[in-house]
């Protein structure tokens, strides 16, 4: 859909249905059944489905190749940074005498503005924008014209997307990557509360601190790949490949070595460990979406996140079914190293069949092309 209609209309609309259906939350809740509420939030997350996929094609007209994971971290800086910053102001709101109500209002009037200020400064592409210079445009498409068709629509060549060995890689890395951080990010607190004896939830700086540390290092981590890459100290592939582990070997060592610590502090320190390096992953595998097929990122990453999504939903669940006593210590090991393996394989899957390389399918062959010149001039 955002080749079709354009990454700048379909991120619009997406962000302002699901602005509104945050404003509405509160009254569902308090006048309709949990089923309606439930039905909300699920419109609200197909709508988010778009996000990345719209990211992904809009990153691929506008980010030249020796800044792009400067440009793509830099966008998804704001995931960690609006959760970063929403923890503690939602517990501020929830505890003001505007009460619970009054986190969605602001959440949702947030979208509001930001769809309204996005309508009229975005742009799918460097030739649609009205106000950038031409020497700015000049040397955008200058520098994409080797890989990113600006202009022109082009036929989706599924045979060749589907049956891509590199694709398949990148998509079980993502599989991998899903599992094991939503297996932290939903089950760590269960963790911390019943064989720790600590209440995670209720200190926001251990909550929020894993946040913003990755931020930071999403802005470090993407210039030294942009300078490594630009002055060629290494290859595209092996600095692909370098931050990614970073990212799912170190998460996984963080896992294997969690249930071996018995302290809060030891644990919190692990925790942070691995969300905050998990910042290798946006000049890891994210990024690698654009690498192999600029004209197609977003069908790409609209692949590989919604088969994610799926693990994202079934690491807590399979968690829960292996920790039936969540105070045993052992059980909370296996689904420990269970994720641990998910990081482990799906990074290993990347280093060993996983490409930087432009692929062959990202433009039509000059075949093609004269083809659809002709069906057009008939």
């Amino acid at each position: 859909m955002s080749r079709k209609l354009g990454p700048k209309y379909l991120l619009f609309w997406a962000t302002i249905v699901c602005s509104v259906l945050t404003l509405l939350v509160p009254y569902i809740a308090e006048n309709f059944s949990w089923v309606i509420l439930c039905i909300t939030r699920v419109a609200m997350g197909l709508v988010q489905g778009a996000f990345y996929p719209c990211v992904n094609a809009h990153t691929s007209k506008w980010a030249p190749p020796l800044e792009k994971s400067r440009i793509f971290s830099f966008v998804f800086i704001g995931t960690q940074f609006g959760t970063f910053l929403t923890m503690p102001i939602a517990g501020y709101l929830a505890t003001s005498p505007w009460g619970w109500p009054s986190i969605f209002y602001c959440t949702g009037l947030c979208g509001v503005l930001w769809s309204v200020v996005w309508l009229f400064v975005g742009a799918d592409s460097p030739d649609s924008h009205p106000s950038i210079s031409d020497s700015e445009r000049h040397y955008i498409n200058s520098a994409l014209v080797n890989t990113s068709a600006q202009n022109h629509k082009l036929e989706t060549p599924w045979k060749s997307v589907l049956t891509s060995v590199p694709l398949w890689a990148l998509l079980l890395t993502h599989l991998g990557q899903n599992w094991g951080y939503w297996m932290l990010l939903t089950e760590l607190p269960n963790y911390f509360s019943h064989v720790l004896n600590f209440n995670i939830k209720s200190n926001g700086l251990v909550t929020a601190l894993p946040y913003l540390i990755m931020c930071v290092l999403t802005a470090v981590f993407s210039w030294i790949a942009d300078y490594i890459n630009a002055k060629r100290l290494l290859s595209l592939n092996v600095s692909r490949k370098m931050w990614n582990s970073i990212a799912h070997y170190g998460g996984a060592a963080a896992l294997l070595a969690l249930p071996l610590v018995t302290s809060v502090s030891g644990a919190v320190i692990l925790l942070t460990t691995a969300i905050a390096l998990n910042a290798g992953i946006f000049t890891g595998y994210l990024t690698n979406h654009l690498d192999l097929a600029p004209n197609f990122a977003g069908l790409l990453m609209g692949i590989t996140n919604g088969f994610a999504n799926i693990t994202s939903i079934l690491a807590p669940t399979v968690t829960g079914f292996i920790v039936s006593d969540e105070t045993s210590r052992y059980e909370w090991l296996v689904a420990f190293y269970i994720s641990a393996g998910a990081f482990f394989v799906g990074n290993t899957i990347f280093i060993l069949f996983g490409s930087t390389d432009v692929q062959p399918w990202n433009k039509p062959s000059e075949e093609d092309s004269h083809v659809k010149r002709d069906e057009q001039v008939v």
